[in-house]
């Protein structure tokens, strides 16, 4: 009777103590089960592919839009443009996500092409900076070596599409685009105006070349800033020179007079060349003008414009304005060919009307 008794209740105390075991037992099972989820990090002797294919790439899924376009679609210079295409010398910095031994940079070379670890060469050339992203993905995916890949390009380079600064800037030539770049910022990189530079500007856009953007800086760059707009990789800058206009004859300083900004009247210039002297015949005065037709010649009031009778003559590009001396006749074309070669031998001086 007491031996049942015993034994009934050693029966009580084992039994939770085995249901204790029992459970003790099952935990490191449950915790192997549970840790590489919790952790989303593959243990360290998993290769890159075993690591590529976590469950970390399908967390990316469940982010919102917002959050993860910016990566594929913006892009500035030193950045990315949606109109931008990579070429032949272009930089390229590209990262696979939760993937860091893929993330690479690798310059495009002659061919178009780019090496990427696994996926060998990949040909971007004429490409977007988003075509590239979605033909790499696409690779590392059909490879077997990324599940659902996500791929980022930041272009640091653009030399294949740099900027061209023709005309009269010191020194001309095609510039990379690194950054953000301003107007401003290429002409000083060109090493500033040559003193013959106009201020009126033209700027083609590489994605619409049929149209140029002209563009009237003052003479100091400082003084207005409305006009320094932004440059992008492939376009054109072509700084003109500055036109003249000639003035010869009964002038106190005959001179070729170069308006790097603005217009220039017969009054004006004859102010700039210290006005006419007083042996000036004025009401010989003219206009010696180059036009599709040839060389005209137009005489002008002087004396009535200097009385405020006659309004001001605006010159052109090019034009002779000659003042003869008053007593002598001149046969023929004399006059036009002296004031022609008069012209060609005069110094060149900056005019700022």
């Amino acid at each position: 009777m007491e031996s049942g008794r015993l034994s009934c209740a050693c029966g009580r105390r084992v039994f939770p103590l085995s249901l204790a075991l029992i459970f003790a037992s099952a935990l490191p099972a449950v915790g192997q089960q549970t840790m590489p989820a919790q952790s989303g990090v593959p243990a360290p002797a998993e290769s890159i592919t075993q690591a590529a294919r976590g469950s970390a790439f399908d967390a990316r899924r469940s982010t919102t839009p917002a959050q993860s376009t910016p990566d594929s679609s913006s892009v500035t210079p030193g950045g990315n443009s949606p109109l931008l295409r990579l070429g032949p010398g272009d930089l390229l910095d590209i990262g696979v996500y939760n993937v860091p031994e893929l993330n690479t940079k690798a310059r495009v070379g002659n061919t178009g092409d780019v090496y990427l670890p696994l996926i060998d060469y990949v040909h971007v050339g004429g490409l977007t900076v988003e075509e590239a992203q979605a033909l790499i993905e696409k690779r590392l995916e059909d490879g077997g070596f990324v599940r659902n890949a996500h791929v980022t390009i930041f272009l640091s380079e653009s030399t294949s599409q740099g900027v061209t600064i023709l005309g009269e800037v010191a020194k001309p030539g095609i510039y990379p685009v690194l950054g953000e770049r301003k107007l401003y910022d290429m002409i000083s990189a060109a090493g500033g105006f040559t003193p013959y530079a106009a201020r009126k500007i033209s700027i083609v856009r590489q994605r619409n070349q049929t149209t140029a953007m002209t563009v009237n800086l003052p003479r100091n760059l400082a003084d207005d800033l409305k006009d320094n707009v932004e440059i992008m990789p492939g376009d054109t800058i072509s700084v003109p020179r500055a036109p003249i206009v000639y003035v010869v004859g009964e002038v106190a300083r005959p001179a070729g007079l170069l308006i790097d900004n603005g217009n220039l009247t017969v009054l004006q210039a004859l102010a700039l060349t210290g006005g006419t002297s007083h042996t000036a015949k004025m009401s010989g005065t003219c206009i010696i003008r180059k036009g599709p037709n040839g060389i005209t010649e137009t005489r002008v009031p002087l004396k009535k414009m200097l009385e405020a009778k006659a309004p001001d003559v605006t010159l052109q590009a090019d034009d002779i304005l000659f003042v003869p001396l008053s007593g002598v006749k001149y046969a023929g074309g004399k006059a036009l060919d002296g004031a022609i070669t008069a012209a060609a031998g005069l110094a060149i001086v900056v005019a700022h009307p």
